[in-house]
């Protein structure tokens, strides 16, 4: 029997209402205990439940039923219960000996008293089988004692997906009288609720259980918090294995989740961050990473000395450096909440909470945003962005690596669940620090790269001059290389006789050892030019200067063992195209060590790769070089270029030189125009290797421009020689050089008359505003200064010269010498320093050949066409 007044259950409803109740009281097997655990009440549903008869258990103690000895402590305890009764699961013995488990809810019964004395105490007791459970099979009679108190969420649901028990954890979410007898649709947010009901259906279908979803909800006593949750499913079956239910388990994983999703920030940090070396990339790729993972919009602003390269003042940064914006990336398309554009100047105040990070080398947070904040009311155009976008959130991290400040990272939230916690903060602090570090490697390699190009923008040519010789244009590209500096080179250099000499090399490698190597060989290049060597031997000597310098590599890496010495040599190699071009002859002089050879085009637009000797690369001293002489028209264009400028990954050389000789077959086309097209036509992106491109178009001095006389070497020609390059100055307008040329003249004729052999050649060169006299000799005595004694009668001529010209030199030909000296019209002669000139022996002094007094003056030649 039953008593009318049962303990309610966990719905908060009686025994006997609703889908919350334990036991069905018509089919529930019933009895009444005394306060001793005697049984003095059997009903029928008893009887077939455990086989006995009323007349076998009334008057018995209960324990007897039990089939486990120890759960009579459990019954002994009911006579002394001083709650609300008990409930929980019980092995019971059938009559014919099998147990049975059974789901018992054990309740008091209040009578009335008599005679004014207590009413003896009474306990009704219910009972089923644990697997007849009405209401889709839940039995709330076992669950509750062991379930409802756990530390994960629990819950329990008929076929219907209708929600008819559940623990304590779960109730804390949502109240029980929003959830008992309610569907999963009814209850749950929408897309969880369908997550929910489609595990569910695959579980009662199939009978496998779902394990470990994971999802992430707002907290419902934080909405602004965001939670994560792992829930697992499975079915409650009958005796039969027919699906009476699902019960499912719920565990709050937010700690786990936080931790993997910032573990994986940070590994996608690390493998996204710093894929370059350039500064403002990486503050870009942080900016990346952290959105959305970590914030709706993060601005990554860096001082100006930083993405220049420089090295930071350590220590706190005040508001005195400038700062700018270096990369930035929102949620939104555009980043429309930004205020400034990457590469504007940041303002801020020492208040601030960028100007507070940045004192103090600590994060600033503002957990949440309001009017006041101090984040907020540094910009008044923020409070605008701040309404307008719902901020909510900041916070502010240094960037310091190597414990220097490089700048800020600030990090904002506005649709992001949740405001930035103490978790937030070590995650962006842990980011920013690894992104630092990248941002200092890439700094620090600004500035390499800044030197590295500086040396070699010092070491090429900063202007080239082809005087009247050549018109002339470059183009250099270095390599798309970390370093961004490599070995090629080009150069323009002025010779004696109006010639021009050309030059294009290329040394092998990149970096700033190819680049200090290509800047010694331009220099020697340029040394061994002014001496005048033809083209052959000029690179004969460029390459025993390289085999020198390649001996003082391996010397010096001897003792290595990391292969310094073997890569220096492999690098040290290089090619050279060396040229001089005469513009009184039209004649051009060239040789290469292995490099390729000019295009030359002719002024009808055909376009020639001469065949010229190939020659070794610079450094093998193995075999001679030898030079090719060509005529070329006037107006003729010449293209000297690197392997860099025509070879790539996919295209060959073959390939190349035939689209330059398109593009260099421009009808009327300036230098300029030229170059250009040959860069549109054979450079489509970053060059692979360092190209160089260096165009010149000849000129020719005609007749007009140069006087020659051939000359006897009888001393008295002196006076005549004078004579003739009096009167030719007067003829070009030049009168100003007359006195100074004559005695130049003189001084050169009588020195190759007395040291020399003839026949004599004088020739005039008038360039521009400058005058070259030239004396040619058949012999091979290399003139020099000298200083003579106060006694000597000569030995002076030389220093005259010297002194009277801006400079002069001599080269040698295959048939002799030629001592030349050039002066500039405008400039006023110098005077010769020390005592009177004296000549060679056997002059008086002040006397020249053919000048003696009461001689008269020898006869003089015409003067010939040059050539």
């Amino acid at each position: 029997m039953t008593s009318e007044n049962d303990r309610p259950n966990r719905s908060g409803r009686g025994a006997g209402e609703g889908p919350g109740r334990a036991c069905d009281i018509a089919t529930a097997a019933a009895a009444e205990l005394d306060g001793r655990g005697v049984v003095v009440s059997w009903t029928r549903a008893a009887e077939r439940l455990l086989g006995y008869p009323a007349t076998e258990v009334l008057g018995r103690s209960a324990v007897t039923l039990l089939a486990v000895p120890g759960d009579a402590a459990r019954v002994a305890a009911v006579a002394h219960w001083a709650g609300d009764g008990w409930s929980g699961s019980v092995a019971a013995r059938h009559r014919d000996g099998h147990a049975i488990q059974l789901a018992v809810e054990v309740s008091p019964v209040i009578t009335a008293a008599t005679g004014g004395t207590a009413a003896p105490e009474r306990w009704s007791v219910v009972a089923l089988e644990e697997w007849r459970v009405p209401g889709g099979g839940v039995n709330q009679l076992m669950l509750e004692p062991f379930l409802a108190h756990a530390p994960v969420g629990m819950a329990v649901l008929d076929t219907d997906l209708r929600y008819v028990w559940v623990n304590a954890v779960l109730e804390r979410l949502i109240p029980l009288e929003q959830r008992l007898g309610r569907t999963v649709a009814q209850v749950l947010p929408r897309d969880e609720a369908d997550a929910f009901e489609e595990r569910m259906g695959q579980v009662l279908k199939t009978g496998k259980p779902v394990m470990d979803y994971e999802f992430r909800t707002r907290n419902y006593a934080d909405p602004q918090q965001e939670r994560a949750y792992s829930a697992s499913f499975f079915r409650l079956a009958g005796p039969k294995g027919r699906g009476v239910g699902i019960w499912y388990m719920v565990i709050d994983v937010t700690e786990r989740w936080r931790a993997q999703e910032g573990l994986a920030l940070l590994n996608d940090a690390s493998a996204r961050i710093g894929s370059t070396l350039d500064v403002t990339r990486t503050a870009q790729e942080l900016a990346d990473v952290a959105v959305p993972p970590l914030a709706d919009f993060v601005a990554v602003d860096l001082l100006d000395s930083v993405l220049r390269g420089e090295e930071p003042e350590p220590g706190p940064v005040d508001s005195t450096p400038t700062m700018r914006r270096a990369g930035q990336r929102s949620v939104r398309e555009g980043c429309p909440e930004a205020a400034l554009a990457v590469g504007e100047a940041v303002r801020r105040q020492p208040w601030s909470a960028i100007g507070r990070c940045l004192l103090t080398g600590e994060s600033v947070v503002e957990p949440l945003l309001n009017a006041d904040s101090t984040w907020v009311a540094e910009d008044p155009r923020r409070a605008d962005v701040v309404r307008e976008y719902g901020f909510r959130s900041v916070m502010v991290a240094p960037v310091r690596a190597r414990g220097i400040t490089l700048g800020a990272a600030t990090f904002v939230r506005s649709r992001r669940q949740g405001l930035f916690d103490a978790d937030d903060v070590r995650l962006a602090e842990e980011l920013v620090a690894r992104a630092a570090v990248c941002l200092d490697n890439a700094r620090r390699f600004t500035r390499e790269r800044t030197a590295a190009r500086m040396m070699q923008r010092n070491l090429l040519p900063h202007a080239l001059a082809g005087g009247v010789a050549l018109d002339v244009a470059s183009w250099y590209f270095p390599a798309d290389v970390p370093s961004g500096v490599g070995g090629d080179w080009f150069d323009v250099i002025p010779l004696s006789g109006a010639r021009v000499a050309l030059v294009v090399g290329d040394v092998v490698g990149h970096g700033i050892d190819a680049a200090a190597t290509m800047g010694r060989l331009r220099t020697a290049v340029r040394t061994l030019a002014n001496l005048d060597l033809p083209p052959d031997e000029l690179l004969a000597r460029l390459d025993d200067l390289v085999i020198g310098l390649m001996e003082t590599r391996r010397d010096g890496g001897a003792g290595a063992d990391d292969g310094t010495a073997a890569t220096a040599l492999g690098f040290m190699g290089a090619t050279c195209l060396y040229a001089v071009y005469d513009p009184v002859s039209r004649s051009c002089t060239m040789a290469r060590a292995s490099h390729l050879p000019p295009a030359v085009l002719a002024p009808d637009g055909a376009v020639d790769f001469p065949d010229l000797p190939a020659g070794p690369p610079l450094g093998l001293g193995a075999l001679p070089f030898e030079s090719a002489e060509l005529e070329l028209a006037e107006g003729s264009l010449l293209a000297l270029y690197t392997n860099g400028l025509l070879q790539t990954y996919d295209r060959d050389i073959g390939v190349g030189m035939a689209r330059l000789g398109r593009a260099l077959a421009e009808p009327g086309a300036t230098l300029d125009e030229i170059g250009g097209n040959v860069v549109s036509a054979l450079l489509t992106g970053p060059p692979s290797d360092d190209a160089a491109l260096l165009l010149a178009r000849t000129h020719a001095l005609d007749a007009s421009q140069v006087a020659s006389w051939d000359l006897s070497t009888d001393p008295a020609v002196v006076a005549g020689a004078r004579n003739l390059a009096g009167r030719q100055l007067a003829a070009w307008g030049m009168e100003p050089l007359r006195f100074t040329t004559e005695l130049v003249v003189s001084e050169l004729v009588t020195n190759a008359i007395r040291h020399g052999s003839g026949p004599i050649t004088l020739r005039l060169i008038r360039q521009d505003a400058a005058l070259i006299c030239e004396v040619f000799d058949t012999g091979s005595t290399a003139p020099h200064l000298r200083h003579a004694r106060t006694t000597d009668e000569g030995g002076r001529g030389l220093l005259i010269v010297a002194q009277l010209t801006r400079r002069w030199g001599t080269r040698y030909t295959a048939n002799g010498k030629i001592i030349w000296a050039e002066q500039g019209q405008g400039e006023p002669p110098r005077e010769p320093s020390g005592e009177a000139p004296r000549e060679t022996p056997g002059e008086g002094p002040g006397e020249r050949p053919g000048e003696r007094p009461g001689e008269p003056a020898p006869p003089v030649p015409a003067p010939h066409d040059a050539g």
